[in-house]
């Protein structure tokens, strides 16, 4: 049985939002945040590896919940699950995307900037959904702002997310997980330096509890 999207951003308090240069690191990588803790894996479709990195992690770290990132047409979508990818994020939506995540039964988050999107995204049955560019749109006055009106919504989120201020939006109630791309520094990616990424894994976890 499929897990939903509210399942899905359970799975770990920080969803790494990962841009692959190098596909060799992918599985590494992938390794080192679940030993840390971090289940789910957003790879954006920001690199031409993306979706080799995908299928890697998909096929060789089996602990980890691997989905793709920056999904914004339909056939994107439809490559990233040929690839193996188990939910698909994307910065906004459009009719003919909504349409085809419902259509994949796998978890799919929406990005949303304003009430009227995210009022439109759960009409078309997304109640779960990225806010995005959170610290540009408003962030947590934003998301504590939306609790009275939307109370049924819950929230990824993502887009100026730091260890610094990730503590504040997951103490929000209608705050699932948030996303961002600290935890997978690409000079530390570069250097191979996976323990320092564990590391990070680690205390990212850390922060739900705080």
């Amino acid at each position: 049985m499929p897990m939903n999207a509210l399942e899905l951003i359970e799975l770990s308090p920080v969803m790494p939002v990962i841009v692959i240069r190098d596909p060799d690191t992918a599985v590494d990588l992938a390794r080192a945040l679940v030993a840390g803790g971090i289940r789910t894996l957003e790879i954006t479709l920001r690199s031409a590896a993306a979706l080799d990195a995908i299928a890697a992690i998909q096929d060789q770290v089996p602990e980890a919940v691997v989905g793709a990132g920056t999904v914004r047409t339909p056939q994107q979508l439809d490559d990233a699950l040929r690839a193996g990818a188990r939910f698909g994020i994307s910065p906004g939506l459009t009719d003919d995307l909504a349409h085809a995540a419902q259509a994949t039964g796998i978890p799919f988050l929406p990005g949303v900037a304003t009430a009227s999107e995210a009022m439109r995204a759960a009409e078309l049955g997304f109640r779960v959904q990225k806010l995005f560019p959170a610290e540009a749109v408003g962030g947590e006055a934003l998301l504590k702002a939306w609790q009275g009106p939307l109370p049924d919504l819950i929230f990824c989120p993502t887009g100026g997310i730091h260890a610094g201020n990730a503590a504040r939006y997951l103490a929000l109630p209608n705050v699932g997980c948030v996303g961002g791309s600290w935890l997978t520094p690409a000079s530390a990616v570069e250097a191979r330096q996976w323990d320092a990424i564990t590391a990070l894994a680690r205390e990212a976890c850390a922060l739900a509890a705080g």
